[in-house]
């Protein structure tokens, strides 16, 4: 039997959003139902909403999301009933090409819920992410979930289902920063930030944080980079001078573009040292292009990256970090901006936009009516 709960949804390209009625159906073979303690607000959803990810709407938006499961369809044998679990979008299949060649990170198969949630008309939604976690309870396939330590706060946690994991991925699985590395991080954002934090941890000695706006830079600093630069008023070139003087003339050994445009991707390779890593982890709009002499890339050498989700694997990553968190050595607390009900979805969307936060969080209490 079906269940309608609460749930914020993008009806129309631009339009704000709109809290109503969810119907959530009964879970099908490997499918579960997650009653949602909390969940982030991501710059994702606020591209459903704009329409710059498809043109499917409406969309049951949210997706950095964790909760209990709560019932469990046919088969499901991952999870129970009561679990408390971080939900990804990259839910690995096992037996694709990627996944058979032991890098499940890459998988080309991932899985979702086959059903989809209903408005009360039955108008279907494409739940963002595969996700939406907007919503009191939602349906995702089994293999979205992942067991966490249920000490941990759900706001906090639950930001490792996108936005931090992308950041603290880019730095530790894509990017393999290790001891004594130095790191120059493009753009302190969530992302950048979780990129810093995931620098720090894997050991890197000089972390450089470059943006345009000083108190960014200062939220920099608190999560572990050792400098700092302002590029405000800086050409292209006078960012990668920069980042040589901090680095022994030499450059850094990776650097993370975490804005996504042209000009900071070009800054991004060429303030790197010889042989060095470059991660993209900012995602380009579709209409940007890139030029760049051919012969700099095979003179210079290295790699140049790009990082889905971090690399992660969350049946690997979700746990651990976690427990990093619970230890003290993950400052995940230093993320959560502020703590908002879900009727403050829009007002997000603007903090957002004028970067006051680094993640506003959704609390809810999970109900509903058959």
């Amino acid at each position: 039997m079906s269940t309608t709960v609460k749930g914020v949804i993008a009806r129309a390209k631009g339009q704000p959003v709109e809290l109503t009625d969810i119907v959530v159906p009964d879970p099908g073979p490997g499918e579960v139902i997650v009653d949602i303690e909390s969940c982030g607000v991501c710059h994702t959803d606020l591209h459903y909403r704009e329409g710059g990810i498809t043109d499917d709407f409406p969309f049951l938006l949210g997706h950095e999301a964790a909760g209990r499961v709560s019932v469990l369809g046919e088969g499901v044998t991952n999870v129970e009933v009561g679990d408390f679990v971080v939900l990804n979008w990259r839910a690995v299949c096992g037996q694709c090409r990627a996944c058979k060649r032991g890098r499940p990170w890459y998988c080309f198969d991932t899985f979702n819920a086959e059903q989809k949630m209903t408005l009360t008309d039955g108008t279907e939604l494409e739940p963002a992410l595969g996700i939406g976690a907007f919503c009191e309870k939602t349906l995702v396939h089994s293999g979205q979930c992942t067991k966490v330590n249920p000490d941990a706060d759900p706001a906090a946690v639950g930001l490792l289902g996108c936005g931090i994991m992308a950041g603290l991925g880019a730095a530790m699985n894509t990017g393999a920063v290790g001891r004594g590395d130095s790191v120059a991080v493009i753009g302190c954002g969530g992302v950048g930030d979780a990129a810093i934090v995931g620098a720090h941890l894997a050991g890197a000695t000089t972390i450089v944080a470059i943006d345009r706006e000083d108190r960014k830079l200062e939220m920099a600093e608190q999560l572990g980079a050792t400098h700092a630069i302002n590029s405000s008023t800086l050409s292209e070139d006078e960012v990668v001078a920069a980042v040589g003087r901090l680095t022994g003339g030499f450059g850094a050994d990776v650097v993370i573009d975490a804005v996504g445009v042209p000009a900071t991707w070009r800054q991004a390779f060429y303030a790197r040292d010889l042989a060095g890593t470059v991660v993209l982890v900012g995602v380009p709009n579709p209409e940007m292009e890139l030029t760049i002499p051919l012969l700099d890339v095979f003179g210079r050498g290295g790699s140049l990256k790009s990082s889905w989700y971090g690399d992660c694997l969350p049946e690997r990553d979700f746990p651990m970090l976690t427990e990093l968190y619970l230890q003290g050595r993950l400052p995940l607390d230093k993320f959560v901006s502020e703590r908002i009900d879900i009727t403050g979805i829009d007002a997000a969307f603007d903090r957002m936009g004028s970067g006051d936060v680094l993640r506003s969080v959704v609390e809810m209490k999970s109900g509903g009516t058959a």
